[in-house]
């Protein structure tokens, strides 16, 4: 029987991925509904290239509407920021598969999440390649075996910038990721390590894993996309060249694995040099202020997410200097005093909250 996908986020990156996926495998998948923001043209392509499309969303309420209502299989989330929040806890709730790209759901609340998914029987399969990476080593082992989880980073354009450069970093420049292909809000959060930051909640919480044994490494060429060191010294790591399509696939027919063509693959012949370095967290505070945001745990993970999706708007549109991003965070985390997550309701009233009393922030 196919696999009946909903799809939010169809326009970007991930989405356009998720549909070569289910385009390689009509007879497993068939995706059922899709969500866009603003992208008119690549929405109607989208519709008039599967038939089985039955339902399209386009706000925040349609969205989380289609989510509860609509008949799927699988969710595929890859709505950018926390606006991809409710709709990830509307599908567990009815204990659908999530295969998850939105970072910001379990940032803002993944306490609840974990609580949700032990209540109503929902799952979350990673889309991000570092926690597609992490899964694929662990699966099948014990994971009391695991001594610690090692997330890899590329570093984003500015990892040899000097810090005294920073300042006159543009959002033009920023724009400009050496590997990935992403949307500008992430492709910013990489610029900052933030985006790396918000990974290590991540898999905090879908790990099961203490922060203190959740590293991060720098690694330009993106071969190497996370690692899992085993009590007994042994490492395991997911390797492959730099492709969305392969985590997309695995997330949709995990625990399982589908051929993959024409997607080039890694020769080690030709890749000749990996290294890795340790992150600057001095030039990079963000990746910081994510390991002390999330060991506080919390409503705090919230401020940190509306003080970052706040401040990098603020900056795309060049009201802040790159800078002033965590320098606002910052503040923002100073600013908003911790309390315990007791429901969905109340992380979407402080995200707007935050975003109406940060609007004259500089």
């Amino acid at each position: 029987m196919k696999q009946k996908i909903l799809l939010l986020g169809a326009t970007g990156s991930i989405g356009q991925s998720t549909q070569n996926c289910v385009r390689r495998y009509p007879d497993e998948f068939e995706l059922v509904g899709i969500s866009y923001y603003s992208n008119e043209e690549r929405a109607q392509d989208c519709v008039k290239s599967f038939d089985t499309i039955k339902h399209v969303a386009k706000t925040a309420e349609s969205i989380v509407d289609m989510v509860k209502t609509a008949d799927y299989d699988v969710l595929v989330n890859a709505i950018v920021g926390c606006a991809g929040f409710e709709p990830t806890v509307t599908a567990l709730m009815r204990g659908k598969k999530v295969a998850l790209a939105n970072k910001e759901s379990l940032v803002v609340g993944g306490e609840l999440i974990d609580e949700i998914i032990a209540k109503h029987g929902g799952s979350i399969v990673p889309i991000d390649s570092e926690h597609s990476a992490i899964l694929q080593c662990i699966y099948g082992e014990n994971r009391k075996d695991v001594e610690s989880i090692t997330i890899t980073a590329s570093g984003g354009p500015f990892r040899e910038l000097a810090a005294s450069e920073f300042a006159n970093i543009t959002p033009e420049r920023a724009l400009k990721h050496p590997t990935w292909s992403m949307g500008a809000k992430i492709t910013i959060d990489s610029a900052t390590l933030m985006n790396k930051g918000f990974e290590v909640i991540e898999a905090h919480h879908l790990y099961k894993i203490e922060y203190d044994r959740i590293n991060v490494v720098v690694h330009p060429q993106s071969i190497i996309h996370s690692s899992v060191t085993f009590i007994d010294g042994a490492v395991i790591a997911q390797c492959g060249l730099p492709d969305m399509e392969l985590p997309i696939q695995y997330a949709l027919t995990f625990p399982e694995r589908k051929y993959m063509i024409p997607t080039p693959r890694l020769d080690w012949a030709k890749a000749k040099q990996l290294t890795f370095f340790e992150p600057d967290y001095d030039k990079f505070p963000c990746l910081r202020m994510c390991y002390d945001a999330g060991n506080a745990g919390g409503t705090l993970p919230c401020v940190l997410n509306a003080a970052n999706e706040v401040a990098v708007a603020k900056f795309l549109c060049g009201e802040i200097k790159f800078v002033q991003i965590y320098q606002m965070i910052r503040r923002a985390l100073d600013y908003y005093r911790r309390e315990n997550l007791e429901s969905v309701e109340q992380i979407l009233a402080l995200d707007r909250r935050i975003r109406s009393e940060m609007i004259d922030w500089r």
